[in-house]
């Protein structure tokens, strides 16, 4: 049974680091709203919103549909013994969820009952890097495409199978030499002509044709640790050195638009799972959602928010340090950014109980976790950025903007936050944050310890405005009483 709280309730990475809706029409964003609009919706995913980890293929991190408000909730757990970064929901309202198991590190589809939150499916991927578990999306027939363990761009299925459900895997598409022998794929999207993105930890930027099999690649000889994004004509890619601006050529083959190297700090920030950018690149903008790209760089003792005209050049029409209201601060979070606001969440010090391998030691070793958000506008003029406020609000996961509803929806955690505290007496609530203020809305408890640790992923708000919110050990739905 789920458990009932009163809104304002008890105040108080992704694999094991990452691995350790009912139907209806969807909500329109408001139109008095200041945010939005989203950006254009890509023809080969799911609805914006809720198919892809950020939201949509521009990693924009806002939903259309209205989250559970500051109301009282209801709230219950789906124990997957996996952490689940990646939940999407198809237009039938069942929702997919990409999870890392906790023993063996295997990438594993769950299909889970929009009524009830149930495990209704299960399907085990064969094992590959610790980010095989991670980045993923739904395509427009509800089909989770991620990439497995053998370096095959699958598309994975739900079915009715007598009065059950069962996941298969519809379509495989082999990458073969474009992934060098101990390199694996970090983050995939689709473009608007129906071609699919890929970028390996190791540099490789590359496209699939999955109706004729062929693959092209470039290699950037740079790390990537996040994963890639996707407007018409435009995809953005942050390696450990720099933001790059691609388009594909005639055959598919990657093209370089433009380099813009970033300062990527003297060393790995605690709280950050690589030495350089901890952020996907985000498109947004006033008109369309598409007229700019930003990530926040690795400078010290503050990172920051970089943001560049993505049909301009390498150099930024903004750069202005976040989350200033620390001592030191850092970012392993991807940005909500929309209209002309971009909202950045403070990790630094974020104890994550794995890192991907080969990362380089952080400096300092460890610190404080004192979480923080920053609201940064760019001017009505595209000529500069400024702060517009800077919030306390302790955020252990990654914020979803919702434009139906004009509010930020996150899972804030009090008490220890130190590696030991957030997996045992550090009190999780799922929180409701104004955009237009910072001011924490309404707080509600859900629960203590590792099994409500949602690692700095992002919830995904289902069509009717429940909220499924990946954690260390499996899935939490929160929605109003």
């Amino acid at each position: 049974m789920p458990f009932s709280l009163p809104a304002g309730g008890r105040l108080a990475v992704l694999a094991l680091s990452l691995a350790v809706a009912l139907g209806g029409a969807p909500a329109a964003a408001d139109p008095a709203s200041p945010y939005g609009p989203q950006p254009p919706q890509n023809p080969a995913t799911a609805a914006n919103g809720a198919a892809t980890m950020h939201g949509d293929s521009a990693s924009s991190g806002t939903t259309r549909h209205p989250g559970p408000g500051t109301a009282a909730v209801d709230y219950s757990r789906t124990a997957l013994a996996s952490a689940c970064p990646t939940v999407v929901v198809g237009g039938d309202g069942y929702v997919v969820t990409l999870c890392t198991t906790i023993f063996g590190r295997t990438p594993t589809v769950h299909l889970l009952d929009p009524a009830t939150g149930a495990d209704l499916a299960s399907l085990a991927l064969p094992k590959g890097s610790l980010f095989g578990g991670v980045y993923a999306y739904l395509d427009n027939g509800d089909r989770l495409v991620a990439v497995d363990g053998n370096n095959n761009l699958v598309r994975v299925g739900h079915h009715r199978a007598g009065s059950g459900w069962t996941l298969r895997i519809e379509e495989s598409t082999p990458l073969g030499n474009a992934v060098p022998a101990g390199d694996n794929i970090v983050g995939l999207t689709p473009d608007w002509d129906g071609r699919v993105w890929f970028a390996t930890s190791g540099g490789v930027i590359g496209t699939v044709d999955t109706g004729t099999g062929a693959v092209r690649a470039i290699s950037t000889g740079e790390g990537v640790q996040n994963s890639i994004s996707t407007v018409p004509g435009r995809t953005a890619v942050a390696t450990d050195h720099a933001l790059y601006l691609l388009s594909a050529g005639p055959d598919g083959t990657p093209v370089v638009d433009w380099r813009a190297p970033y300062d990527r700090g003297p060393a790995r920030k605690p709280g950050q799972l690589s030495w350089g950018t901890g952020t996907t690149p985000s498109f947004f903008g006033p008109g369309d959602g598409t007229e700019y790209v930003t990530i926040v760089d690795n400078a010290a003792p503050h990172g920051n928010l970089l943001v560049y005209r993505a049909a301009g050049g390498p150099e930024p029409i903004c750069r202005i340090p976040v989350l200033t209201q620390y001592a030191r601060s850092g970012t392993e979070d991807a940005v909500i950014a929309s209209g002309r606001s971009v909202f950045v969440t403070n990790t630094y010090g974020y104890p994550y109980p794995a890192l991907p391998e080969g990362a380089p030691a952080s400096q300092p070793s460890s610190a404080n976790f004192d979480g923080g958000l920053s609201r940064i506008d760019v001017n009505a003029e595209g000529t500069g950025c400024s702060v517009v406020w800077n919030s306390p609000v302790k955020s252990a996961a990654l914020p979803r903007l919702s434009l139906a509803d004009g509010k930020i929806y996150t899972v804030s955690v009090t008490g220890p936050t130190g590696s030991a505290g957030l997996n045992t007496f550090a009190q999780y609530h799922h929180s409701v944050v104004d955009p237009a203020t910072g001011a924490q809305l309404t707080s509600s408890y859900l629960g203590i310890g590792l099994v409500y640790n949602p690692l700095q992923m992002r919830g995904t708000a289902g069509p009717d405005g429940t909220l499924y919110q990946g954690t260390e050990t499996g899935v939490v739905r929160i929605s109003k009483r």
